[in-house]
């Protein structure tokens, strides 16, 4: 009997995670069945079952696979030098947001869903720590680059910029799932206002 290659295998777990993906963005999580992802799939149930045995795993990967994207464009933002304004670069994750919606499947809508479970499931909740977790601590090592740059105050506290960098995407997000009338620039002008007429964030004059 061949031996079936990596290669093929990583292709058939694609194709499992794209299907998974459609179906839940179209149906939503708890309205799709395991049959449901498999008849998308096209494939065998013995075929299907080889790759994933649960809903939450095909969650866990789709939440691994595609946040890799955003934590590609944190690393990038890292990786310049001098570092980015922070405004420039929640305005380049919030774009990465955009273009995510825009797309009918794009897995950006399946974080909502996840969200809720997290609130009652301890396996998700661990999960989505886990995941956004990384994506704060690379927040906070941006933070702590904008810091150093002077681009905040000295006494700015990097981690705690970046959970609030974290949450604005989260809320951004939610705004866009939710309501669907929520401009980017809009949004990001409104934080502008926000930051720059407030005394208690408002960076002392030099």
């Amino acid at each position: 009997m061949p031996r079936v290659s990596e290669a093929h295998l990583a292709a058939r777990r694609e194709q499992i995670i794209e299907a998974a993906t459609r179906c839940f963005v179209r149906n939503g999580f708890h309205q799709t069945s395991m049959q449901d992802v498999i008849r998308e799939a096209g494939l065998s149930v013995g075929a299907f079952y080889r790759y994933f045995s649960s809903k939450a795993e095909l969650i866990r990967a789709i939440a691994e696979e595609k946040v890799g994207s955003i934590l590609a464009t944190l690393d990038h933002l890292l990786e310049q030098d001098p570092p980015p304004p922070l405004a420039a670069a929640l305005a380049e994750l919030l774009t990465q947001v955009d273009a995510n919606l825009a797309k009918p499947d794009g897995p950006v809508r399946i974080a909502v869903q996840v969200w809720g479970e997290a609130a009652h499931d301890p396996a998700f909740a661990d999960l989505i720590g886990g995941i956004y977790g990384r994506i704060r601590a690379s927040a906070s090592a941006l933070a702590e680059r904008a810091r150093s740059a002077g681009q905040l105050p000295p006494q700015a506290d990097p981690e705690a910029v970046g959970a609030v960098m974290v949450g604005l995407v989260q809320g951004y997000i939610i705004q866009r799932v939710l309501v669907g009338r929520v401009d980017r620039e809009v949004f990001l002008a409104g934080l502008d206002a926000l930051i720059g007429h407030h005394p208690a964030v408002r960076p002392p004059a030099p």
